[in-house]
């Protein structure tokens, strides 16, 4: 269950023009549905983390099909940065109280106020510093599995996850102590104070992202589609203007029609230029892409080419 299913592209019939097959879908569904049920057979308290964005809303309607509309076995889990789109945090809002499902939202602002988190200066980003903000949730709910939406396509640190990834009793991920994982066996044993981050759509490429929400007809916050925003371009980005990432000295600000591949920190997410209007439209300009969604989109994973691995070790999603 746990290799990839091959993508079978073009298959037309003979009397209808050519389309997407997306018949690998069954396959990657049925492998995430198998990895929720096991998370909760196996684990006394996990939680399910909810952003609001697309790979969470994909891993939320795999969880409804598992268990049952309205009947989710575990609550969700967002780390607010304080500095997350509108859109998407009041999509997440939405979304939790259409299912009936318990909402925890614990904030880097109140990790700010406790003194655990103190930034270099105030215009830094805080999506790293959600990694203490998400221990401290662990600790105060003793969360002992936490699923999430990651998948390996999206960075080469990720591709190293196992998709139950073990971590130690300091919250952190050591790549040489993960646990092997043949066919569906997961060793799933803790020891006290530990705790696992489960993926269970780790092999979902965003390609099968998109075809799964275009399938299922899953809404998603406005802006994973075409809209007019002021940006600037910036280290081969175009970066939001906004109150928090203003234009610099020197910067051109322009208006052109983007949508966002991934979402995040407004401090560090970037959209890309787009006239995809639904779910079918992305679909055609992700076959197209040659870039990866977080390569494409995403400031932070800029500064190094392990700044992923190295927040990921000290206990980020």
């Amino acid at each position: 269950m746990n290799a990839r299913t091959e993508l079978d592209l073009l298959q037309p019939p003979t009397h209808l023009p050519a389309r997407l097959s997306n018949t690998q879908l069954d396959a990657l569904e049925e492998e995430a549905i198998f990895v929720l049920r096991e998370v909760a057979a196996s684990f006394e308290r996990p939680t399910l983390l909810f952003s609001g964005g697309k790979d969470s809303l994909v891993l939320l309607k795999c969880a409804e099909k598992a268990f049952g509309a309205g009947r989710l076995p575990y609550p969700l889990l967002m780390i607010d940065t304080g500095h997350n789109f509108p859109e998407v945090t009041a999509f997440r809002d939405h979304r939790a109280q259409e299912l009936g499902a318990e909402l925890i939202v614990r904030s880097v602002e109140d990790s700010m106020a406790r003194g655990t988190v103190r930034l270099a200066h105030p215009g830094e980003s805080r999506n790293v510093h959600q990694s203490v903000t998400l221990l401290e949730a662990i600790e105060e709910f003793r969360f002992d599995a936490l699923i999430g939406g990651a998948r390996r396509d999206e960075e080469k640190a990720r591709a190293k996850e196992r998709i139950f990834s073990h971590r130690d009793a300091f919250g952190q991920w050591q790549p040489k102590d993960q646990r092997p994982e043949l066919w569906t066996l997961f060793n799933t044993r803790l020891a006290p104070g530990e705790h696992f981050r489960v993926f269970p759509i780790s092999n979902w490429t965003e390609l099968d992202v998109w075809q799964y929400i275009e399938r299922e007809k899953i809404a998603l916050p406005s802006i994973y589609y075409t809209h007019r925003r002021e940006v600037v371009e910036r280290r081969g980005l175009l970066v939001p203007v906004t109150e928090l990432t203003p234009p610099r000295d020197g910067e051109e600000v322009e208006v052109r029609d983007v949508r966002f591949r991934t979402v995040g920190d407004i401090t560090c997410t970037c959209p890309v230029e787009s006239l995809a209007a639904d779910a079918a439209d992305v679909v055609i300009e992700t076959l197209a892409a040659e870039v990866s969604e977080r390569g494409a989109t995403r400031m932070d994973d800029k500064t190094s080419e392990a700044s992923m691995e190295k927040r990921k070790k000290d206990g980020y999603f």
